[in-house]
């Protein structure tokens, strides 16, 4: 039995993360990474975007605030890739990482796309990413 396969076009809209201090969270993603902040609901939900749109990462309380991460061996978001339109963004992500002390856990080439790691702040991990040019891609063994 074959199943049916999703449209090769689809592409993720958002993502809600349950986080267990939003103060916290919107100094990383805002302040640190440059996030633009959409709206805010109290001290309990944020939205955030890049260029405008109404939201691409939901940050939230409703359940976990003042939570601790879950413990090995459990499920939940094991990454969430933030692709950069150029090097010279990741480049600048990155400049924001080092320049707030915040230490990389790695770096990854997938010849599709360069990954810093930043270190998990709370159990997700989180990568920022950028294809390199055509060419470069075309160019690697």
């Amino acid at each position: 039995m074959t199943s049916p396969r999703i449209a090769a076009g689809t592409r993720i809209g958002h993502v809600h993360l349950k986080v267990a201090s939003l103060p916290r969270a919107l100094d990383f993603y805002c302040g640190v990474l440059g996030f633009e902040l959409m709206q805010q609901m109290g001290s309990s939900a944020a939205f955030i975007s890049a260029g405008g749109y109404h939201q691409h990462i939901g940050l939230n309380t409703w359940e976990s605030a003042h939570g601790h991460p879950p413990a090995p061996g459990t499920t939940g978001l094991y990454h969430l890739a933030i692709l950069y339109p150029t090097r010279a963004d990741l480049a600048d992500s990155l400049r924001r990482l080092v320049e707030a002390g915040i230490p990389l856990e790695g770096a990854a080439d997938h010849g599709v796309s360069e990954a810093p790691l930043p270190p998990r702040p709370r159990p997700q991990r989180r990568r920022t990413l950028s294809r390199p040019p055509a060419i470069r891609v075309a160019a690697q063994p």
